[in-house]
C-alpha cells in the first residue's frame, strides 16, 4: 500500500512537470518598480521568457519591509504559479526583527533557486575629509559617537552591517537612520551626515560621477565594479561578511517536480551574458545553482542574522 502511493506521488509529480506551465507564472517582488530587486526580478524574469516562451508577469508587492509581498506569496496555491523574490531582509533579518511576522521562512516557502548577491557600501561625500576606512576608524576610536553615519531602515542590512563594524572594530558612530536614500544622499552632499551604508545598485552612479566616495565593502572579496576599494576585512575586522542575497522561492507544497523545472529555467537565464552582465554592472555577482544550494543558506542564514538583531537591539511591530 505504501509502495503505490508512492508510485501515484510520483506520477502526478512527472504529469505536474509534464505540463508546467499551462498558464501565466506570477513573480512577486515584495518592494515598489525600479528598485534593486525589482531590476533583478525583471532580467530573470524577460530572459526565462525568451527562451522558454514562459509567460512571468512581476507583480510588485511592497509594505512592510518586504513582509507583504514574502506573506503573499506563502499563502498562495503551491501549484508552481507563484514565487517571490526573496532577499535577506525578508527572509533571515525580519523573523528576528519583527514581533509578529506573519510567515516562517523555512517552513511555509521552498527555495527554488538562489540569483545573486551584493555587499554593502560605505562612502563619505565627495567633499568630506574621510577618504579611508582607516581615517574613519582613528577618528571613531578618538571621538566615540561623534561621526554619523546613515542608511534606509532600521534592521535592514545597512543598518545591521553597521553595528557589525561597531562590534568589530570596538568603534561607536550616531546612527542617523533614513526612510529612504534620496534626502541621506542629500544630506551626505551637503556634510549634514558623515557616512552612508547601502547597496552598491544604489549608490555605484553616484560613485563613478565622483559624487560620493567608496570606502569599503562589507563582502569577503572586493567588488568586480568596485575593485579598487577594500573589503572590510582589509579595513580591520577579519573575516568580516555583511551582503544582500536574492532568491526565488515558491509557497511550501509546491511539487518537487515542478520547482526543479524552475530552477533549471532559472539557472539557464543566470547562464546567458547578457543577463549576468546586467546584474554585475549594478554592483551585484551571479549565484545559481540546486534547491539545495538555497535551502542550506536559508538554514545558515537565519540563525545568524537572529544574533546580530539581537545584538544590535533593533525590533519592529
Amino acid at each position: 500500500m505504501f509502495g503505490a502511493t508512492l508510485l501515484a506521488t510520483a506520477a502526478v509529480g512527472a504529469q505536474a512537470q509534464a505540463a508546467y506551465p499551462a498558464k501565466p507564472i506570477r513573480l512577486i517582488v515584495p518592494f515598489p518598480p525600479g528598485g534593486g530587486t525589482d531590476m533583478i526580478a525583471r532580467s530573470v524574469a524577460q530572459k526565462i521568457t525568451e527562451k522558454t516562451s514562459w509567460n512571468i508577469v512581476v507583480d510588485n508587492r511592497p509594505g512592510a519591509g518586504g513582509n507583504l509581498g514574502v506573506d503573499a506569496a506563502a499563502k498562495s496555491m503551491p501549484d508552481g504559479y507563484t514565487l517571490v523574490m526573496g532577499q535577506t531582509s525578508n527572509l533571515a533579518i525580519n523573523p528576528a526583527l519583527y514581533k509578529k511576522l506573519p510567515y516562517d521562512p523555512l517552513k511555509d516557502l521552498v527555495p527554488v533557486a538562489l540569483v545573486s548577491s551584493s555587499p554593502i557600501l560605505m562612502v563619505s561625500g565627495a567633499g568630506t575629509s574621510f577618504k579611508s576606512m582607516a581615517e574613519v576608524l582613528k577618528v571613531a576610536k578618538a571621538k566615540p559617537d561623534v561621526i554619523t553615519v546613515g542608511y534606509s531602515g532600521n534592521g535592514t542590512v545597512a543598518h545591521l552591517a553597521v553595528t557589525q563594524v561597531e562590534q568589530a572594530t570596538g568603534i561607536k558612530l550616531r546612527h542617523i537612520p533614513y526612510k529612504g536614500i534620496a534626502q541621506a544622499i542629500t544630506d551626505l552632499s551637503g556634510g549634514q551626515i558623515d557616512l552612508f551604508v547601502g547597496s552598491i545598485p544604489s549608490l555605484i552612479g553616484q560613485v563613478r560621477n565622483e559624487k560620493l566616495h567608496p570606502l569599503m565593502v562589507t563582502s569577503k572579496q572586493r567588488s568586480g565594479q568596485l575593485p579598487s576599494t577594500p573589503t572590510m576585512s582589509e579595513s580591520g575586522s577579519q573575516n568580516f561578511e555583511a551582503i544582500t542575497w536574492f532568491g526565488i522561492l515558491a509557497p511550501a507544497g509546491t511539487p518537487d517536480a515542478v520547482v526543479q523545472k524552475l530552477n533549471t529555467a532559472i539557472n539557464a537565464a543566470l547562464a546567458e551574458p547578457d543577463v549576468a552582465e546586467k546584474l554585475r554592472s549594478e554592483g551585484g555577482d551571479v549565484l545559481g545553482g540546486s534547491t539545495k544550494d538555497f535551502g542550506q543558506l536559508l538554514q545558515a542564514e537565519v540563525p545568524r542574522w537572529a544574533k546580530i538583531v539581537k545584538d544590535s537591539g533593533a525590533s519592529l511591530n
